[in-house]
């Protein structure tokens, strides 16, 4: 099934164009994407790993996150890509966006705006249904081992996340 985004100009506005997934994007277009920080009452976070075979980040640690499909805005979004890669249902009551930053694409001329949210909710681990293809492991893990992770090689790199460091030191989740 094709997927579309919205196309948005350098200001975040809708520009009314689609863009089909997997085509490179024109200079000055973006589109939206979302990480989500799922933080429990113990201050660790949900992360996931990726499944063999999911392209330049298989095998990988990271926080659930994804692209808005066009029509969807930054919570829809989230409360759907958790959903589709743990089953959880977040409250969307319990988030907070903490901020929006612009990021090139690697390999074409695009950009995404990316929405970094925070969600405080509490639930089992073994809650968690992995998607098939796409996730194949979940935990809960504290700041500290997240950095170890990435400094492992075996969470996604920092240039994905250029904002861990502020997230870590958020009074919420300190």
């Amino acid at each position: 099934m094709v997927e579309y985004w919205d196309v948005y100009d350098e200001n975040g506005n809708k520009t009314g164009r689609l863009h089909e997934r997997g085509k490179p994007m024109r200079k000055g277009d973006y589109h939206l994407v979302v990480h989500v920080w799922i933080l429990n009452k113990k201050r660790e976070f949900l992360i996931t790993k990726r499944a063999p075979g999911t392209g330049d980040i298989a095998d990988l640690w990271q926080t659930t996150g994804g692209c808005a499909v066009s029509g969807d805005g930054s919570m829809t979004t989230v409360l759907k890509e958790t959903a589709e890669e743990t089953g959880i249902v977040l409250n969307p009551d319990n988030g907070r966006l903490l901020k929006r930053f612009t990021q090139a694409h690697f390999d074409d001329d695009g950009h995404s705006f990316c929405d970094v949210w925070l969600f405080k909710q509490d639930f089992n681990i073994s809650s968690v249904v992995l998607q098939p293809g796409e996730t194949c492991g979940a935990m809960w893990a504290n700041s500290k081992k997240i950095i170890d992770m990435m400094n492992d090689g075996i969470f996604i790199p920092i240039e994905l996340y250029p904002y861990i460091y502020e997230l870590f030191e958020n009074p919420e989740v300190k």
